[in-house]
């Protein structure tokens, strides 16, 4: 494989995760919206949904961190720098 066909696959796998972090937004938004309906129209006096909103988001949030990276901390640009860096040592 060449340089070009390596980083066409790379930014293949990226394009991949990103629609389905989108997708994973987009499930979150609509189910946590029927679970509050659900709350409210069933026992307004028991707040629950909001419990499931938390959860949820903790794994959301984690796999934004995997589809995006720590924002240059430990993500592509770092490894790729600190890949250079390290060849350059040797």
């Amino acid at each position: 494989m060449n340089n070009e066909n390596i980083q066409y696959e790379k930014a293949r796998k990226k394009v991949e995760m990103i629609k389905w972090f989108y997708g994973d937004i987009g499930l979150y938004i609509v189910i946590n919206l029927g679970l509050f309906l659900l709350n409210i129209l069933t026992t307004p006096d028991d707040l629950w949904f909001y419990w499931v909103m938390l959860a949820w988001g903790i794994g959301l949030a984690a796999h934004a961190v995997v589809t995006y990276g720590l924002g240059g901390v430990l993500g592509d640009e770092w490894e790729e720098r600190k890949i250079r860096e390290l060849m350059d040592k040797k």
